[in-house]
């Protein structure tokens, strides 16, 4: 009895320090930010000191991609694993008065995952994936603790009347009569380092902090402090002329902004302030070193609320914005932080997509990953092993603007606009290898190679269960 009674106690002791050894996971997801919003990747209007040291010591990858272009859809990849042709959620659709179309309720998430294996699991930010009571918000689908906005309408608001709190409306009272009293990012931002706090009270417990960040998506508002140092800097300025006041005032039409650009740089520089909060929180508390740092962007940058993104080169070299499937749409920043385990001032070229996060923290976690995905774990390639996988193809559709569709295999990549319309229309063809910025469309000069990529975009999705997701 004794000898069992010991061998139990040495399981549990087993099974408690394996929990112990696998690393904290924190992802924060830029919202609307460009491939060349940050300095690390290009930016010379203004400084992102934070990120530029965590890509210094880490990974900055170049050819990673959002799991679509706009918001609702990249964060279903994410918490599927799957790409626009597999993954429910394929485009932005809103329920009202608050919400998005939900996840269906057999959905398995990436937070399920860890949650079932033993992480406290945080959202902190924008959901966007199922409204209040519909059975898919944050905490119905793997999350523990969630503070932010459900509503993606509702996020296009940086003073809004309301978070939610779990499953409790909170109400910003110092927001009401037009009032600009609570910035909801530096609230969110307090919650979030709470988040760490508590967790680190429990150290036997590894901890999934997703930050799914607000800045710099539309609306353009930024407190007067960090507004301030950036005024007069990028004249002349074009004022954005919004909605103030009325019935439709914060419920979803951006406010007016005379000082668009130095606006986005204010908020994308208090973006980079709260990494670099988070960084010095984690040393603090001496989690650095079992902490996987991974900070992204679920889309290209956005045209909206007085946004100048040709002025900030916020695409760098790459063509389109949010809503194209060109290159400067989908692809966006990657940087990968975890001291001792991650080479410092490493750049990869690996091909990745946002649908590989999924497997990648099953496996740090040691969970086996569901077997309809789409991703590939990267944690060969994180720890600089040559054993990475590589993708066969990288697929992606649209379902606004006439509807879009995309792929890449290898070097080669497909696009076709106007699916609606016009399905069966010649693609356009490009090679990223020697033309990143999609100048030329050779699809004239390879047709065997743009008709035998064009079968694999065709194939490379199922119907949706819901119709809004379907082409015409």
């Amino acid at each position: 009895m004794l000898n069992r009674l010991l061998c139990f106690c040495a399981l549990i002791a087993s099974a408690a320090a394996a929990v112990a050894d696998r690393p904290n996971i924190i992802y924060i997801l830029a919202d609307d930010l460009g491939y060349g919003d940050l300095g690390c990747y290009g930016q010379k209007k203004f400084a992102t000191p934070h990120l530029d040291q965590l890509a210094a010591r880490g990974m900055r990858f170049t050819q990673h991609y959002a799991g679509s272009t706009v918001c609702a859809p990249s964060r279903s990849a994410l918490m599927t694993g799957q790409h626009t042709g597999h993954t429910a959620i394929r485009g932005n659709s809103e329920v009202q008065p608050e919400g998005q179309h939900p996840l269906p309720p057999a959905t398995t998430t990436l937070a399920e995952l860890l949650q079932h294996q033993g992480y406290r699991t945080g959202l902190f930010g924008k959901w966007g994936l199922g409204a209040p009571g519909s059975g898919s918000e944050p905490i119905d689908q793997g999350f523990d603790r969630f503070f932010g906005y459900n509503c993606q309408r509702q996020a296009h608001h940086y003073y809004p009347y309301f978070l939610w709190d779990d499953d409790q409306r909170v109400m910003l009272w110092r927001n009401f009569d037009r009032a600009t009293g609570t910035y909801a990012p530096a609230l969110i931002q307090e919650k979030a380092l709470n988040f760490i706090d508590d967790a680190a009270a429990a150290p036997g417990q590894p901890f999934f902090l997703f930050y799914a960040h607000v800045a710099p998506h539309a609306e353009m508002a930024a407190t007067a402090t960090d507004l301030t140092p950036f005024r007069g800097q990028f004249e002349p300025e074009t004022p954005f002329v919004g909605t103030d006041s009325g019935p439709r005032f914060r419920q979803g039409p951006y406010g007016s902004q005379p000082e668009p650009r130095a606006t986005f740089a204010a908020m994308v520089t208090m973006l980079d302030r709260h990494v670099g909060e988070i960084v010095a929180k984690l040393d603090a508390l001496g989690l650095s070193d079992n902490t996987l740092i991974l900070f992204s962007s679920d889309n290209g940058p956005h045209l909206e609320g007085g946004h100048d993104p040709d002025y900030f080169d916020s695409n760098g070299p790459l063509r389109g914005y949010k809503r194209d499937l060109y290159e400067g749409g989908i692809r966006v920043p990657l940087i990968a932080h975890w001291p001792g385990k991650i080479p410092a001032a490493h750049t990869s070229d690996h091909i990745s997509a946002q649908w590989d996060l999924l497997p990648t923290f099953c496996e740090l976690a040691g969970v086996t990953p569901p077997t309809n995905i789409d991703g590939i774990s990267l944690v060969p390639e994180l720890t600089h092993d040559k054993s990475q996988v590589e993708h066969d193809l990288l697929y992606w559709e649209f379902h606004d603007q006439g509807g879009r569709m995309a792929l890449r295999q290898g070097d080669w990549k497909v696009v076709r606009y106007n699916v609606d319309a016009a399905p069966d229309s010649p693609v356009e063809l490009y090679d990223l290898a020697h033309d990143p910025g999609e100048t030329a469309d050779i699809a004239a000069d390879h047709p065997a190679i743009a008709s035998r990529l064009d079968n694999l975009m065709k194939n490379a999705r199922v119907p949706a269960t819901f119709p809004r997701f379907n082409f015409r």
